[in-house]
């Protein structure tokens, strides 16, 4: 199976080793320091007490690779936008593209079934870049478990969890996702298939859309955030906001999930979102996949939704005096034509 990672940090790294040591020929995407410890000694990963080390392929640009029959886009949600023309030369006939990102992906109305089938998300893929050049026709969905880190260039240090939640857009459990979740599983992954994984891409928003804006504002650790009662019922408003928003798109979540979402969270004693790494290490911030984008869905569906609004605009700011934003990256157009 040929297979490319477009984007081999925390994430990528941790595919890239298992998915080549299990046989597969695996190339990957990269830059600096990290990709030049890669071509000089290989991708390492810490895994349980144990090191492993793969040579793959390694560069900046994919343009020597050729195509591909799967493609992990393991990027950041506005870099993987900015990269989009950079996938053309990996993409044969019948390559997938795999979605390994956080928050609401930019083909979430292909095949989704509603009156605002085939919209085009401006917070997550402005003017439809990745719509056009990828299409949305190659989208996997992929819902990301895994907590790992570069704990220093070309080294991957993997904390906890293998889970990677994989699903058509459409729902359906076709030969391409069904292979993909057999190479997974026998590289050491537990790759399970949804037939609806926006129910997976929601759950997992819950957290992201208030966890990661309030450690950004706050500098405060993920048990903190949940155990500190004002934190918590900003925490519990946000989600209800957004699950306001995800019943309007007919993704029902039982409300007591979040008491769940909020339980398992608190258990991860000491974790920095990663909005609040990116901070503190002067990376830039990804805030429209996870924030913005269910402001925007919310407007669409005609839903409120003031308390993500307060925190997006707060985060928004911060990440900007940072420098680690660019102010007013896309403007919304919606309109009460374009809601339902």
């Amino acid at each position: 199976m040929k297979i490319c990672v477009f984007g081999a940090g925390a994430i990528g790294g941790y595919l890239a080793v298992e998915l080549s040591l299990a046989g597969h020929d695996v190339c990957v995407v990269a830059r600096g320091e990290h990709l030049t410890a890669i071509k000089a000694k290989g991708l390492t990963l810490e895994i349980a007490g144990a090191t492993k080390v793969a040579n793959v392929r390694a560069r900046e640009m994919a343009d020597s690779f050729g195509p591909q029959d799967y493609i992990f886009c393991a990027l950041k949600s506005h870099q993987a936008h900015s990269a989009a023309r950079s996938f053309l030369p990996l993409l044969g006939p019948t390559t997938a593209v795999v979605t390994a990102m956080n928050g609401i992906p930019w083909w979430y109305f292909y095949k989704e079934g509603s009156s605002l089938e085939g919209k085009i998300l401006q917070s997550v893929d402005p003017d439809g870049i990745q719509w056009k050049l990828i299409g949305p026709e190659r989208a996997i969905g992929c819902v990301v478990d895994p907590a790992c880190e570069v704990v220093a260039p070309g080294v991957i240090r993997h904390n906890q969890f293998n889970r990677f939640i994989l699903g058509e857009p459409s729902g359906e459990v076709s030969p391409r996702v069904s292979a993909l979740s057999n190479v997974m599983t026998q590289a050491n992954f537990d790759a399970p298939v949804r037939n609806n994984i926006r129910h997976a891409l929601w759950l997992k928003l819950w957290g992201n859309v208030c966890f990661n804006p309030i450690s950004a504002l706050t500098s405060a650790t993920l048990d903190r955030i949940t155990g500190e009662p004002h934190l918590r019922q900003l925490c519990i408003s946000s989600m209800k906001e957004a699950k306001a928003v995800s019943d309007a798109l007919h993704v029902s979540i039982d409300e007591a999930m979040m008491d769940r979402r909020l339980a398992a969270a608190g258990r991860a004693v000491g974790h920095k979102m990663s909005m609040l790494q990116d901070l503190e290490r002067s990376r830039s911030m990804e805030i429209d996949a996870l924030v913005t984008a269910v402001q925007e869905l919310g407007k669409l569906t005609r839903i409120p939704t003031p308390t993500i609004d307060v925190l997006l605009t707060l985060v928004r700011e911060r990440a900007f005096n940072a420098g680690l934003y660019d102010e007013y990256v896309w403007q919304s157009d919606v309109r009460p034509a374009d809601a339902f």
